[in-house]
């Protein structure tokens, strides 16, 4: 068995896959921060935001620019050495690829001619932005890597004081760097970092939870058997009976449970009233699903 997994992960625990996608990542978060972020002082936190910030007032106050790529680096080697003291090299191996690639990609795009003018369109630059940036961390998040910086930081800070809350102590960190900014270039481009940075999230959490989202329906009628035929014969979906019971009346039912795409959404609800048109119907979203008739992004491993 360990011959077998050992042949898959032949990065020690990281298989192609994941180095594949935490190079594609950690190349298209670089890409955004070098390419809008940088040029149009976006300082959107974490160590990329910081190494903006380092950048901008180098060049100011001694006529040369400190390269992202080397602030990306210099600030991130303490706090893996410090967590792979706390932790070991397996908590920190997958975050170690991203952060060397970042900064290698960091100088490469340097070289790379941007074809994209927005540094003085300053809503483009927060969009494209927080669009790259966004994928790019949703790739690495994808494999269980980060992208180091305040994240590791933070980690380091929890295995010291297990209670402290970690979320708050990110949210207080990209605060303090982002307030940088502002004093840096100003409080027009602080806003638009925040909206670079809002985007980001949110494609953070699509590519976590997943794109393609479905709808689950409740549904809870007194012909629940002749629905259930109908969902199986127009939709081609399965479905789940489950038993309940109303507190009101205490009487006994069924509930139907299904899940469906979007489009089959309305003719759900078409064939539900048309069956009866007093049943209850509930619908809500689901952002992934994974099974069959739906789309199926992992690759299983297996491990007999």
């Amino acid at each position: 068995m360990k011959t077998e997994l050992n042949k898959k992960m032949p990065f020690g625990g990281c298989s192609l896959k994941d180095f594949g996608m935490i190079a594609v990542g950690s190349f298209l978060l670089s890409l955004g921060v070098s390419w809008f972020a940088d040029p149009a002082g976006l300082v959107v936190g974490g160590i990329s935001g910081l190494a903006i910030v380092v950048k901008a007032v180098t060049e100011s106050w001694f006529g040369f620019a400190v390269p992202l790529a080397v602030t990306n680096l210099v600030l991130n080697v303490p706090l893996y050495i410090i967590s792979l003291k706390q932790r070991g090299f397996g908590f920190i191996q997958k975050s170690i690829y991203a952060v060397l690639l970042m900064t290698l990609f960091l100088w490469v795009v340097e070289y790379i001619p941007n074809i994209f003018d927005f540094k003085d369109d300053l809503l483009l630059a927060a969009l494209a932005c927080g669009v790259l940036s966004g994928v790019g961390i949703g790739m690495v998040m994808r494999v269980n890597g980060t992208t180091g910086g305040t994240e590791m930081l933070a980690a380091i800070v929890k295995y010291i004081h297990p209670h402290f809350p970690i979320a708050k102590l990110i949210f207080f960190i990209d605060a303090a760097i982002i307030a940088l900014g502002f004093f840096i270039f100003g409080p027009e481009r602080t806003v638009y970092a925040v909206i670079s940075v809002y985007v980001c999230s949110k494609i953070i959490d699509s590519m976590l939870e997943g794109v393609h989202f479905a709808k689950e329906a409740l549904i809870i009628s007194e012909k629940s058997k002749e629905i259930s035929e109908a969902i199986f014969e127009y939709l081609d979906r399965g479905n789940t009976g489950i038993p309940i019971k109303g507190m009101y009346t205490e009487e006994q039912k069924e509930m139907l449970m299904v899940i469906v795409s979007q489009k089959e959404v309305v003719q759900l609800r078409q064939i539900v009233t048309a069956i009866d048109p007093r049943a209850f119907l509930i619908i809500g979203d689901v952002h992934e699903v994974l099974g069959e008739g739906f789309n199926e992004d992992y690759d299983e491993l297996s491990l007999s």
